[in-house]
């Protein structure tokens, strides 16, 4: 059996309501050579049981106790064979049947990694679409400069992560050390705007602040010159909460998101500061916070893409639900 070019994993863990629209997505990819492996952290709500309605290759499972967001993505490409690994979260989806194509086209010989487009839907908070604004512009970046990347929507080379694995002790960021160390080995990173997906985040203010947090804990790891004082959590919070208010007066989105935009930014620049300053190792019962916390809409889609015949029309799948491109 030949081996085949992609292999693309997705970590999921009680995703019943989400997975079977990205695995819908994948099917409906251009490129065909392609294997599906998930890794499931102790789903319990029957996601697998709906993943296992399309044609996966492969569940591998992580237990709670042993998960971490490095040790998950080892566990998918070890069992992975393909020659690139693309790396999917499970409440994303691709608006366009090239995704995988645009995703994979940027890989020259010197190019270990390329990440893809974000966007979100009618349940994203309008802080958030805005840093997705800001971090995954409409344009392509070729050979950046800085480590950033996203392994919500990413592929690697699987020969460059043979040689360095991610690191399994991190409680986020994985993405980011794993740049960074390519980057100084000489290897370059790519992003490609046309590869675009939803990426559905449903999160209380507890997880924002809590994703916030940990991930702050493995920035100061990655980047140990980095700081953050409460001075820093303070003005941000003030000056992006003002550059909310402002551009959601622009579009329209006022008076919706008024108690959004403050309480988003407030539990984002809390959990930043909180995770900087934190003297004590994550322990096992704050790391379970982290990963397992207690706790339908429209996407919105890019205005630069109007090829009608690549979206991927969901509404067959999803019933009601017309994810038809609005023309300006």
């Amino acid at each position: 059996m030949s081996r085949p070019r992609a292999s693309v994993i997705v970590r999921c863990y009680n995703e019943r309501e989400h997975i079977g629209r990205l695995l819908y997505g994948i099917y409906e990819q251009t490129v065909d050579d392609v294997e599906v492996l998930l890794v499931d952290s102790g789903s319990t709500d029957g996601t697998i049981d709906v993943a296992r309605q399309y044609p996966i290759d492969d569940v591998v499972y992580i237990s709670p106790e042993q998960f971490s967001f490095g040790r998950a993505l080892n566990y998918g490409v070890d069992a992975a064979d393909g020659e690139f690994c693309v790396f999917a979260s499970a409440h994303v989806y691709p608006t366009r049947r090239d995704w995988l194509e645009r995703l994979l086209e940027p890989f020259e010989d010197d190019v270990a990694l390329v990440y893809g487009k974000q966007r979100g839907d009618d349940r994203t908070k309008f802080p958030e679409k805005r840093v997705f604004r800001r971090w995954f512009p409409d344009h392509d970046i070729d050979r950046q400069r800085s480590p950033f990347c996203n392994n919500a929507n990413a592929a690697i080379r699987r020969s460059v992560w043979e040689e360095r694995r991610y690191d399994e002790s991190l409680p986020g960021l994985e993405d980011l050390d794993w740049g960074k160390r390519v980057r100084e080995a000489g290897w370059e990173i790519s992003y490609a705007a046309d590869a675009e997906i939803i990426h559905v985040h449903e999160e209380t203010a507890r997880e924002v602040y809590n994703r916030y947090r940990r991930e702050a804990i493995a920035h100061r790891e990655i980047m140990d010159d980095d700081g953050f004082t409460f001075l820093d959590c303070c003005r941000l919070f003030a000056s992006n909460t003002v550059a909310d208010y402002r551009a959601a007066l622009r579009e329209g989105e006022l008076p919706g998101s008024a108690l959004a935009i403050p309480r988003f930014r407030l539990m984002q620049f809390l959990g930043t500061w909180r995770g900087f300053n934190q003297e004590v190792p994550v322990s096992d019962r704050l790391r379970q916070r982290f990963f397992y916390p207690d706790s339908e809409g429209y996407p919105e889609l890019s205005e630069e893409v109007h090829d009608r015949d690549l979206r991927i029309d969901y509404s067959e799948r999803d019933g009601s639900i017309d994810y038809t491109p609005v023309e300006d």
